[in-house]
């Protein structure tokens, strides 16, 4: 997308928060971005990489996560349509390298502001600094819940909140035993223990590499704590 103006409105559209900037910010952020298209499970960042610019999802979903020594991982985030990625902003803003592994989990249409461009329009603009700085508070506090449910909730109850969660948009669920489990921080013979025990109480259904909630009200009563 070489015409800025069309960029322009696109992330208008997907960012409802820098479209209420007013036409200048956005016309200013996209005479300095990229418009990048991106193939489903394309590394977009991966961990000590230098951050290559302060990525806007136009389209398509970007999963974030921190990978171990033992291989296990831990999903910190997705990145979605209309939203930005808090890493890049920090490691931008600090200069430093990549702590985490972004992965494209869908084709993905963004606009890339290069480093410098984005350092300038954190000084220059309020409205785009007052953005940036919105998503360190939006962030934080989702990675403070995922602390907390990781530190005091069983996994069960996790587990039965996550299939609550992406049942919303549909009962059947495309994913991998091993995928839910890296995205709860656990390991896969441990999920499919619990789902299968969630078979058996009539909850789901399990099949390959797919998940059907039967009983979304079951699990989410698994989700309250007891007493």
């Amino acid at each position: 997308m070489s015409d800025p103006a069309a960029l322009a409105e696109r992330i208008g559209a997907a960012f409802p928060t820098l479209a209420l900037a007013g036409r200048r910010t956005l016309e200013r952020i996209a005479s300095r971005a990229i418009f990048r298209q991106v193939s489903a499970g394309t590394q977009m960042f991966g961990e000590r990489q230098p951050c290559s610019g302060f990525p806007l999802v136009l389209s398509g979903n970007i999963r974030v996560v921190q990978r171990y020594p033992n291989g296990r991982e831990m999903q910190l985030y997705r990145v979605s349509p209309g939203e930005s990625c808090v890493l890049s902003s920090s490691c931008l803003l600090g200069r430093t390298q990549y702590p985490a592994t972004g992965t494209a989990e869908s084709d993905v249409e963004l606009a890339v502001i290069p480093p410098d461009a984005f350092r300038e329009l954190v000084v220059e603009d309020s409205s785009f600094r007052e953005y940036v700085f919105s998503l360190f508070g939006e962030r934080l506090a989702s990675l403070l819940a995922l602390v907390e449910a990781i530190t005091y909730q069983k996994l069960d109850q996790r587990l039965a909140a996550l299939l609550v969660r992406r049942s919303k948009d549909g009962p059947t669920i495309a994913a991998t035993h091993q995928a839910i489990a890296d995205e709860l921080g656990s390991v896969r013979e441990i999920v499919t223990r619990l789902l299968r025990s969630f078979e058996d109480r009539g909850y789901v259904e399990l099949g390959r590499e797919r998940i059907r909630v039967l009983d979304a009200k079951s699990l989410g009563e698994l989700t309250r704590p007891a007493g």
